[in-house]
């Protein structure tokens, strides 16, 4: 049994790409016995060249699935099959991705249209789909749709079956998914490396850092590294010599680490973290009718943001949890664009703010605890978390709001004394990144972590 797909995709940097469209076909060898077919809302922006390939725009995906949504279908649909694509390492690569996002482990064999038809049938012009397809007389309609391609590349799948009598080709060319296995000139930098959180450095043989990165695995993300197959992965495979590292136990201090030695270093493999690492912000205004509103836009570099995000898409993802969670309105949080009253409102989950029901203070109350909670402005505080070892603790120090460093404390010695917390830190520089790297890891731990007022 085969699952015969096509996925368009929003473009981008390889690994970051989301899902628009997705078509499979499911066939048995002489008929499609089941199909799905479905838009797909990736939480994120189109590249516009894909745009005017496919014709998929963000309106179009506005009220479509998202991933998690359709992932049983795509599951069920092909259960016991195997995948088929033309370009399948590419398909096969996208699902993956978005399964191991939803934290699912998603395994099948497939099989590549483009490989089959250069064995099958030597010496074309060009093993493209079009191309292709042109020159074997298979109709395609919706060129660069995921229900055009898929039923093309269906079509073109059976034709090679046809030509492979004795499926020898097709037998031999079905992919399992292998370990992937380290160069042997690499695995005595993996054996003496430690499975702790910290940041690491990659070194060629001068000596030189080319590649600085935080794990909280230093051992399991340098093996990554070792055996994956993007060009980032491939370029430290050729160049590294050595792999130095620093413990830190706690992850945000990793985080921070990481972001200043990035900084002063400038490894070559480092492009991404040199720029900024935030691009748009929370933001809050009091409107005409006294309510406390919110929204997502480009951080700016005039007003200061309650707290920060790295995409739209994040930041979205945390204001409508934080309208959940503390029953604010949709509208007023700029999440509807209704002209009346918001969704919510209609299903009892809002009070009435955006029909001017609610009383103004009562939930202004509730709105100002989103700020309390993520921003630090004049704010004296310790934010304490794990230690490099057993009896250990790190320790960040805000100060009226600004950070000051960072440092590690024995947990048989209580720190209350702010001259004698001060003098155990290590003086670090107060700026946006660190506000955003340290108000990003508070949102995601704040639960665990210990949270002193000084």
């Amino acid at each position: 049994m085969y699952a015969i797909l096509d996925i368009e995709t929003t473009g981008g940097k390889f690994n970051e790409e989301g899902i628009t469209e997705i078509a499979i076909y499911k066939y048995d060898g002489h008929e499609v016995v089941d199909q799905f077919i479905s838009l797909v809302n990736p939480e994120r922006e189109i590249q516009p060249f894909v745009v005017n390939l496919t014709g998929i725009n963000q309106k179009m995906l506005r009220n479509a699935p998202k991933f998690y949504e359709v992932a049983k279908r795509i599951v069920e649909i092909t259960e016991d099959c195997i995948v088929v694509a033309h370009n399948s390492s590419f398909d096969y690569r996208i699902l993956r991705t978005e399964f191991k996002r939803l934290g699912f482990p998603f395994k099948r064999k497939t099989l590549c249209t483009v490989e089959l038809a250069k064995e099958l049938i030597p010496d074309m012009e060009s093993y493209s789909l079009g191309k292709l397809s042109r020159a074997l007389g298979i109709a395609v309609s919706d060129r660069h749709r995921a229900s055009g391609d898929a039923q093309a590349t269906v079509k073109l799948f059976k034709m090679l079956l046809n030509k492979d009598s004795g499926k020898k080709i097709i037998k031999a060319s079905v992919k399992v998914d292998e370990k992937p296995k380290i160069a042997s000139n690499l695995k005595h930098i993996i054996e003496d490396l430690p499975s702790d959180t910290g940041v690491y450095y990659i070194h060629n043989a001068a000596g030189d850092i080319i590649y600085i990165g935080k794990s909280n695995n230093i051992r399991k993300r340098i093996t990554q590294h070792f055996t994956g197959k993007d060009s980032k992965s491939k370029k430290i495979q050729a160049l590294v010599h050595s792999v130095s590292f620093e413990k830190t136990g706690s992850e945000l201090v990793a985080l921070l680490k990481e972001s200043v030695e990035i900084k002063k270093n400038k490894p070559p493999l480092n492009r991404a973290l040199r720029k900024s690492l935030f691009s748009h912000g929370l933001y809050s205004f009091v409107d005409a009718n006294g309510y406390l509103n919110f929204s997502i836009d480009h951080a700016s570099k005039k007003e200061t943001p309650i707290t920060t995000f790295s995409n739209r898409r994040s930041g979205t993802a945390f204001l409508n949890r934080m309208t959940e969670d503390f029953e604010l309105c949709e509208k007023l949080n700029h999440l509807s664009a209704s002209k009346t009253s918001c969704f919510n409102y209609g299903i009892q989950k809002c009070y009435g703010a955006c029909v001017l029901e609610e009383d103004v203070t009562t939930y202004n109350e509730r709105a100002q605890r989103i700020i309390d909670h993520n921003s630090y402005e004049d704010k004296n505080m310790m934010i304490i978390d794990r230690g490099r070892s057993v009896g250990e603790k790190s320790v960040i120090v805000i100060e009226e709001g600004q950070f000051r460093g960072l440092g590690f404390f024995d947990l048989n010695h209580q720190i209350n004394n702010r001259d004698v917390l001060l003098s155990i830190i290590t003086p670090m520089e107060n700026n946006k990144d660190h506000q955003h790297i340290i108000q990003s890891y508070v949102r995601r731990n704040r639960k665990r972590l210990k949270i002193v007022m000084i």
